[in-house]
């Protein structure tokens, strides 16, 4: 909590005291037995976190964007993979406030906010992930509607969720030719793919979404024809902050669980905490997920003042923080030794939770791209 200001730190304790009560001693039932904790979801959205940074006079909590990710490092100490999805549901919900228009806004965000209604983000496809400007799902107009064919992969909470932010294509080939529809489950046209078995995450369904000849109304459109990619990219700029602040929550908490394991642990007749080596290393992952941290927080903090070098500095934060706290995460179970193995350890979840963080909202590869652009371009 250094540097934060009062009400950073009380969002902080809310989010850690709701983790802690609500979150962490559930987290292996949900992972093992696959189950969406809607209920506690909304629990957390009475508390304000299921539209973090939208705005007020629909539901949502107002707040910055370093605040959001204060508040999911915090949450994802509970369950990484629970408190990504609810990152990935805050920001179709801020697509929908900051591009949609009033009627738009007031028609989906109210129940969004609340989290009665969940939302899931489609970008991806089956031959567009990295490459996201080649997508290929279409939606060709008539009338007063889009007729949309297609379909997406790995959409989170697919087929549990109520509201789709799409991304298809209306126009020509490339980012200019893409524009944002909003779908709701029930239209038809709309189905889903079977439910993904994937090695984390698994509190949050994963599923294809397809479309078959859906109707979508033109008053579904967020933002103008064209400017999809946009309203895309600028999502996952802050997506990619939120997705790093999930794997702070982690490495902090597999930190903790070396620490106290250090402790417990005997052999060769004294705690292993006596042992300079491991001390060495528990010295460095500290140091790492602090560097982490405050890199993701600087990140935050150009986003949300609308910095030139925002887009570069959230890639750099992503790239950093996920690959770092992966480290973390491994190296707290390699403390761990046997037991790290062991699913009764929370720390072999924390690992297998944040390894995708390292290829969603654009893989690292990309961001190292994005990243060695903008310094070649200056």
């Amino acid at each position: 909590s250094t540097g934060l200001t009062e009400d950073q730190k009380e969002f902080q304790k809310v989010a850690l005291d709701f983790a802690a009560k609500e979150m962490a001693p559930y987290m292996a039932e949900w992972d093992e037995k696959e189950i969406f904790p809607v209920e506690t979801m909304r629990k957390a959205a009475q508390l304000g976190f299921g539209g973090i940074y939208v705005r007020p006079d629909v539901g949502g909590s107002g707040l910055s964007r370093l605040d959001t990710s204060i508040i999911f490092e915090a949450l994802a100490t509970g369950c990484t993979s629970t408190t990504a999805y609810m990152s990935i549901h805050n920001m179709c919900v801020w697509m929908i406030d900051t591009f949609g228009n009033e009627e738009q806004r007031r028609r989906f965000c109210p129940s969004l906010c609340s989290m009665e209604k969940l939302a899931s983000y489609c970008l991806t496809e089956p031959g567009s992930g990295s490459d996201a400007a080649s997508l290929l799902t279409s939606a060709q107009r008539k009338g007063d509607t889009y007729v949309l064919n297609g379909s997406k992969a790995f959409i989170s909470g697919g087929g549990d969720t109520d509201v789709y932010v799409v991304m298809c294509r209306t126009g020509g080939p490339g980012p200019r030719g893409i524009s944002c529809l909003v779908l709701e489950k029930g239209m038809p046209g709309l189905s889903f793919g079977k439910k993904e078995k994937k090695v984390g995450w698994n509190s949050q369904p994963t599923r294809a979404v397809i479309f078959e000849d859906c109707a979508v109304p033109v008053g579904n459109r967020l933002g103008a024809e064209g400017q999809g990619f946009s309203i895309a990219m600028q999502g996952l700029n802050g997506g990619r902050i939120n997705i790093a602040s999930c794997s702070l929550g982690a490495a902090h908490a597999s930190v903790l669980l070396a620490q106290e394991h250090l402790t417990v642990r005997k052999q060769f007749g004294e705690p292993l905490a006596n042992n300079q080596y491991l001390q060495f290393r528990l010295a460095e992952m500290a140091t790492r997920l602090v560097a982490a941290r405050l890199m993701v927080r600087n990140a935050a903090r150009a986003l949300q003042d609308g910095r030139e070098d925002a887009a570069v500095l959230c890639s750099m934060a992503k790239l950093f923080a996920t690959d770092e706290c992966f480290g973390i995460c491994n190296q707290a179970l390699q403390m761990h030794g046997g037991y790290g193995y062991l699913k009764d350890y929370a720390v072999q979840q924390f690992l297998r939770d944040i390894r995708v963080h390292q290829i969603l909202e654009g893989t690292n590869e990309v961001m190292r791209m994005i990243v060695a652009r903008n310094l070649l371009q200056g």
